[in-house]
Formats: structure tokens, sequence, C-alpha cells
């Protein structure tokens, strides 16, 4: 796989929770304790045959990132 996106986090697939329409998928980054929940439709969910252990990219594509402070 090639992509020219610079934010593809590397991860393993911890939980995913089909709905009736999309599933929530729960990613275990790789290097710490992090993680990153997608929720994505369940077709792609099924096509794509995500099951917990399974090595995965987390692809975040967005227009701004916001940074804030308390």
């Amino acid at each position: 796989m090639k992509i020219s996106t610079r934010n593809a986090l590397k991860g393993k697939v911890k939980k995913v929770m089909p709905g009736a329409i999309n599933t929530e998928v729960t990613v275990a980054l790789d290097g710490g304790s992090d993680e990153i929940v997608a929720v994505i439709t369940r077709a792609s969910a099924e096509r794509l045959e995500l099951a917990p252990g399974q090595d995965v990219y987390a692809i975040v594509k967005a227009s701004s990132v916001m940074i804030a402070i308390d």
C-alpha cells in the first residue's frame, strides 16, 4: 500500500463493535499505550475482515488540526 498522507498510524485492532450501520474500531497504536477509535461503515469493516489482533493503519485526513492548552 502506498498513500500520500503523512498521518498514517500503525497499530493493531483491539476491538470491533459492529452496529446496525456503522462499526466502531479501536486500534492500539504501536509504541505505547495510546489508542485511536474510528467509526467506519459496517460494509467496510466486513470487506476488510477486521478482527482483534490484526495489523492495520489508522489514516487521519483532516482539513485542520487544533491545539489547546489549559
